[in-house]
């Protein structure tokens, strides 16, 4: 057949195309157990704790400024709401996350049981203990309601137990907060009375806390120092702060942030009761509800709620290193079809577009194996079986449509560096591509070293050229 190589083309490009097919497919079975993950993750947050984000401690008192205009014969009298906030002079955590594991099917979710001593000073907390004066009007008068020690918390189902002392003495806690769009977490009443001027309010909380995944910290303070230790040995620090210091060990790690007002609008934003600067207060369905203004103030219109953000990530996720794998799949199966026209070129076969199917198919059910397997052994074992699995059934076949042993082993050896090689990008996050771009430019190379002296026309028109097994038989006569 002269037009035999385009014929070979097309049935190829066939034959990649229904591939790729395969591999979307097997892509979508990644999606699906990702989201069978997050499925697990959300129904462990719904019955235990979502991640925790602590705002505060801050004084807050609810306050109504009556005003009487006389009209005529009558007196109508309006009323304005506002709120007197106080935040800390200086706030410290000191906390410690003693990690637990809990499991949902096959999915293992980290859980962390928080220890929290919490110190802060208000030092002009004394104005409290009168009234604040009425906005300039000759006749309003201003009530106040009770005054709080509000402390915020994005889901406090995971409070197992909170003391809070105000100069020595103990208060009783309550449920909620007097803050409007924080109103989740805790608050503890002050008698005004006993704050005496010029002498500042020193507060402790000792709080321990169950959250899930991630812990987070809001400097709303002029001063704020955190101390944070774990028993977990991965840790991912984000948010806006990352730790002045850090230690970092197999046994766990240990953080210190000192954040002062003079570098975040946390302040600010926590007083306009703006939303978290990622993705608005909290995040699942069971944090708080956002806003409009938050939203904004999230999205970038405004000020938001910057915080010190530490999430306890697993340091082999098999869902993240199975979809990366498989976004390699096409490239693999075609430096495999490479490989077997290398041989068909070099050494005269012909390999008919049904064997590149069925070597191409065996090189999809890799990535199948891989994400079934790695859900149980985890990633590095479920590797080696997939692909020593695969290496063993390509060398097999490979051996009878190349016609002899001698070729069926060095594809089996070519199949196993690509294996090689996809593990080691999978291990690189900043070099992958400088690696993989090397790798390519490589076997770019090799192929055009091996084809240097190839009559491309005369391979066209199909010269010179047999079954593998009509080779073997020449050779082995």
């Amino acid at each position: 057949m002269k037009n035999r190589l385009l014929f070979k083309t097309v049935s190829l490009l066939i034959v990649l195309a229904m591939l790729m097919l395969g591999l979307s497919m097997i892509q979508d079975v990644v999606k699906d157990r990702i989201r069978n993950r997050d499925y697990a993750v959300q129904s462990v947050v719904s019955s235990l704790a979502g991640s925790q984000t602590l705002i505060g401690p801050a004084l807050v008192q609810n306050c109504t400024e009556t005003t009487s205009n006389p009209n005529g014969k009558k007196i109508e009298y309006t009323t304005r709401e506002f709120q007197r906030q106080l935040l800390p002079d200086s706030v410290s955590h000191n906390a410690n996350a003693a990690m637990e594991e809990r499991s949902r099917g096959l999915h293992l979710i980290n859980a962390y049981v928080l220890h929290d001593q919490i110190q802060a000073s208000f030092s002009n907390a004394d104005q409290f203990s009168l009234p604040p004066s009425a906005t300039g009007a000759t006749k309003a008068t201003v009530s106040c309601g009770k005054l709080y020690l509000s402390f915020a918390l994005s889901d406090p189902r995971g409070i197992r137990s909170a003391t809070v002392e105000a100069n020595g003495k103990e208060l009783n806690v309550e449920s909620g907060t007097s803050l409007e769009y924080y109103s989740k977490g805790i608050q503890s009443e002050i008698n005004p009375a006993t704050l005496k001027k010029g002498e500042p309010l020193s507060i402790s909380l000792k709080l321990q806390l169950l959250g899930t995944e991630r812990l987070a910290f809001t400097p709303i303070g002029a001063e704020n120092k955190v101390t944070l230790t774990a028993d977990w040995p991965h840790p991912s620090f984000g948010g806006s702060f990352l730790p002045a210091r850090r230690e970092v060990t197999d046994n766990g790690f240990t953080a210190n942030w000192e954040i002062s007002s003079l570098a975040t609008s946390a302040s600010t934003a926590f007083t306009r009761q703006q939303g978290l600067c990622r993705s608005g207060y909290g995040d699942s369905e069971t944090d708080y509800t956002v806003t409009s203004a938050a939203r904004a103030a999230a999205s970038g219109n405004g000020p938001c709620l910057e915080t010190m953000n530490t999430e306890f990530v697993n340091p082999v996720n098999v869902y993240s290193l199975s979809d990366r794998a498989t976004k390699y799949g096409l490239l693999f199966v075609i430096l495999t079809f490479v490989a077997v026209g290398l041989f068909e070129v070099m050494k005269k076969l012909r390999v008919h577009p049904v064997q590149y199917l069925l070597v191409g198919s065996a090189l999809c059910s890799f990535f199948l194996l891989l994400i079934s397997l790695s859900e149980h052994l985890g990633f590095a074992t479920a590797y080696v079986i997939a692909a020593s699995s695969c290496v063993a059934l390509l060398a097999f076949y490979a051996t009878h449509i190349l016609g002899s042993i001698k070729r069926g082993l060095p594809f089996a050896a070519a199949i196993s560096a690509l294996y090689g090689l996809l593990y080691v990008l999978l291990q690189l996050e900043q070099t992958a591509l400088v690696v993989g771009s090397i790798a390519l430019f490589a076997v770019l190379a090799l192929v055009m070293i091996c084809t240097r002296h190839v009559d491309w026309y005369a391979f066209g028109r199909g010269d010179n050229d047999a079954p593998a097994k009509a080779v073997a038989d020449k050779e082995l006569a």
